[in-house]
């Protein structure tokens, strides 16, 4: 069972990186960048929302406040139907059901992210499970901040500003036809320590999620045991084109630890209908890093 302990907040995924890493992040996304960067944040999903626009080299666009708007309408919407927490939401609704109803019934919009949850399901061999609270229930927490970050990106028109969406740590870039055409830089957090073990540049459409229990301890389940995960793994930061696939591989690939893992990604992933290549990058306990990442993304 993918399962969660969850205390103050609602609707966390398993792998959520908390609002100080998401701080962090930004914070070295501002300071990479010679644009002007403007940033709005607001709580939504039982994390912290944000956008960040930076001009192009035309120096116009549209206000933040309308990328705002976009956003928080789409991270609205997966809110109000996929809260596993609301007994009057859709998936709360639908969890009796089986799969194929499940996809037949479901709000047309939301219907990849129950797809994705499925099929991920199947291909980790249960290790990552919708069903984690057992028959009858249905959680895309561990998937959903992803699939909402993809959402918003397709809402938003993005004319001559470069945008950065993040929702609890999940990042995707969007380029206007008068952005500067620069990538985000964002870093993995070192997590013996208060600075970045890895940067990444995210480019245009490219996504970033990072698995991790640097705040919340052993909180990521295996679903093939039942038990919290006992493995060297501190963290694992996926790179790919849709936040929803590295939401969900970042939970697996953190589940799997990087031995199975990288067979995971080799033998398994390429039957995923994931798009383009994926980057992948597992920070251990002992400070040691295993990657999967022929292009060299992370350094």
């Amino acid at each position: 069972m993918l399962a969660e302990r969850i205390n103050d907040m609602k609707f966390l995924k398993a792998h959520v990186v908390v609002l100080v890493s998401a701080i962090a992040a930004a914070v070295l996304l501002w300071g990479c960048s010679r644009e002007p960067v403007e940033r709005v944040e607001w709580p939504v999903m039982g994390t912290i929302a944000a956008v960040q626009v930076r001009g192009g080299s035309a120096g116009y666009g549209l206000p933040i406040s309308t990328y705002r708007k976009s956003a928080g309408g789409a991270f609205a919407e997966v809110e109000r139907l996929l809260n596993a927490h609301d007994a009057e939401s859709e998936i709360s609704r639908l969890a009796p059901l089986d799969e194929e109803e499940i996809l037949v019934k479901c709000d047309p919009r939301m219907k990849p992210c129950y797809e994705a949850a499925f099929k991920l399901m199947r291909a980790s061999g249960g290790a990552f499970n919708p069903r984690w609270k057992g028959p009858g229930t249905l959680d895309l927490g561990a998937i959903a901040k992803g699939f909402a970050v993809d959402l918003a990106a397709e809402s938003i028109y993005v004319d001559g500003n470069d945008v950065l969406l993040d929702l609890g740590g999940n990042l995707k870039a969007l380029e206007g036809e008068g952005g500067s055409h620069k990538p985000w830089k964002t870093g993995v957090k070192d997590p013996d320590g208060g600075g970045f073990a890895a940067v990444a540049d995210l480019r245009e459409g490219e996504a970033l999620a990072t698995s991790a229990t640097y705040y919340r301890g052993s909180h990521i389940y295996d679903g093939r045991t039942g038990r919290p995960v006992s493995n060297d793994v501190a963290s694992v930061t996926v790179l790919c084109r849709s936040a929803m696939w590295a939401d969900g591989l970042s939970t697996v690939l953190f589940i799997l630890g990087p031995g199975e893992g990288r067979r995971f990604v080799d033998e398994t992933m390429p039957r995923l209908p994931v798009e383009g290549g994926v980057s992948v990058l597992w920070l251990l306990s002992d400070g040691s890093r295993v990657a999967v990442d022929a292009d060299g993304r992370f350094r």
